[in-house]
């Protein structure tokens, strides 16, 4: 039997109903699937006909490669699953590059939902957090090319690209009638996952341990800066998944094993059939210190697993927002020719049981940051000036606000006092005095929010764990 058409077999028959057995919490192994051949299986035989049909009495000659590359997409397709992706090698490869050391394009987590391409979580320090990206943008096109009709695969690949090189992406952000363009330039992504650091509050010292994703040596990095921390003498610990995208099951089940402790549950998983699976924790003593957890709507999947169960598992505090609902689990399975299949075989439910699919994790203490952590950067077209009326405008407001400037007003219209505290946003900055925002102005207004908004005295958010943790 030709080789690939055996693989697409192999994909035909997992996707009937001959899948792997999950065992443990190895739902994330990278397991590969041997072909076999049709066993007298109609289905499978048709589709087998069908391909020596077109590839042997098409009226031209056809790629037999392709026509096997798009019999697989067009199966995966039809389950309209954003999470489940056929890849081919060079895919697969990239894939695996995301998870496990650095890669070089924007830095983002993004997935196919009823054929729009949305952006789940910017990684943290990336260019494409820089930028401006926000969970949830969509996106429209990239280098003025439309995305329509792409497979997710497809898609990211338009987005990655050598370091140093820009690209152009076309948003659309909720809540704004117009599209958005950001020109980004393309960098190495490191994916070390975990920082941290020592907190005082109220003479107490407390531990923070951001995760930005659960990759391949997310474990060993977190265990070791909680050892540290430990020893440092920490008396409470503050636990950051905020624009975490998620990643490697296992690596969150062991960090969450340390915290929930005596046999109680870490998450549950359901299958097709509805038989649930209780993976739970072999920890025997509970932590001597408090712990809260950080959340917004960038935490997804492993994220959510976390927060999910050290909130119903040991009662620990979720301080934020509601998380982005993400309730499946997803095993990418080797092909014989290095391509992989990405399949959605789980469910997976919190310790109590709770499906957080499309609902996410709810906050035990919601706290909003200051409006203008969400304040969308201004799209420089024409200068900004007395008696205009728009939507860069109410953007620009809410940033002046945020820096210290008054604008008076945050609704779009340029007025007299919007114009005195431009002014005295560029006498304070060595800008000319025109109240006018320019090019020049635009910039230096973006980047003294970015100053504020990674200014730890403006998180809200962390306050408010801090003030927890130290009562």
């Amino acid at each position: 039997m030709n080789r690939k058409f055996a693989i697409m077999l192999a994909v035909v028959a997992f996707l009937l109903g001959v899948s792997s057995t999950l065992v443990g919490t190895k739902i994330f192994s990278k397991s590969p699937i041997t072909a076999i051949e049709s066993s007298g299986n109609t289905d499978i035989a048709k589709v087998g006909q069908i391909y020596e049909l077109i590839s042997s009495r098409y009226v031209e000659e056809v790629n037999k490669d392709e026509l096997i590359e798009g019999a697989i997409q067009g199966m995966v397709g039809t389950l309209k699953d954003p999470f489940s992706a056929y890849m081919d090698k060079e895919a697969a490869d990239q894939f695996h590059q995301s998870l496990d050391s650095s890669f070089q394009g924007i830095g983002a987590e993004v997935h196919l939902t009823d054929g729009k391409l949305l952006i789940v979580s910017p990684i943290k320090g990336s260019p494409a957090e820089k930028a401006g990206l926000r969970p949830n943008d969509q996106i429209l096109t990239v280098n003025g090319e439309s995305i329509e009709g792409l497979s997710q695969m497809d898609a990211v690949m338009k987005i990655r690209g050598k370091k140093g090189t820009t690209v152009k992406i076309e948003i659309k952000r909720t809540g704004m009638e117009e599209a958005i363009v950001f020109d980004i330039v393309r960098d190495d992504i490191p994916m070390s996952t975990v920082h941290h650091s020592m907190k005082e509050s109220k003479g107490k010292k407390i531990g923070y341990i951001q995760i930005t994703s659960f990759g391949e040596g997310t474990t060993k990095e977190f265990t070791d800066v909680l050892a540290k921390l430990e020893s440092d003498g920490m008396e409470g610990l503050v636990i950051d998944v905020r624009g975490n995208p998620g990643g490697y099951l296992e690596s969150v089940h062991d960090i969450a094993s340390l915290f929930v402790a005596n046999g109680k549950p870490i998450y549950q998983v359901e299958n097709r059939a509805g038989q649930k699976q209780i993976v739970k924790s072999e920890t025997k003593s509970r932590k001597s210190y408090p712990v809260a957890t950080l959340t917004n709507d960038g935490s997804a999947s492993a994220s959510e697993i976390l927060a999910a169960a050290l909130k119903e598992s040991e009662g620990y505090p979720v301080i934020g927002e509601n998380t982005f609902g993400k309730g499946t689990v997803q095993q990418p399975i080797e092909m014989p020719d290095g391509s992989n299949l990405k399949l959605t075989q789980y469910k997976w439910l919190t310790p109590d049981g709770n499906w957080i699919h499309k609902k996410g994790v709810e906050p035990t203490v919601a706290v909003k940051q200051p409006e203008y952590f969400y304040a969308t950067p201004i799209q420089f077209k024409d200068e900004l000036k007395r008696d205009m009326n728009d939507e860069q405008i109410k953007n620009m407001q809410v940033m002046l606000k945020g820096v210290g400037f008054d604008p008076g007003r945050r609704d779009g219209y340029f007025s007299e006092e919007t114009e005195k505290a431009v002014k005295a946003f560029q006498q304070a900055n060595n800008l000319p005095v025109t109240g006018i925002v320019d090019k020049k102005t635009a910039s230096s207004i973006e980047t003294k929010l970015v100053e504020e908004i990674r200014n730890e005295k403006n998180d809200m958010q962390l306050k408010k764990a801090l003030e927890i943790l130290t009562k």
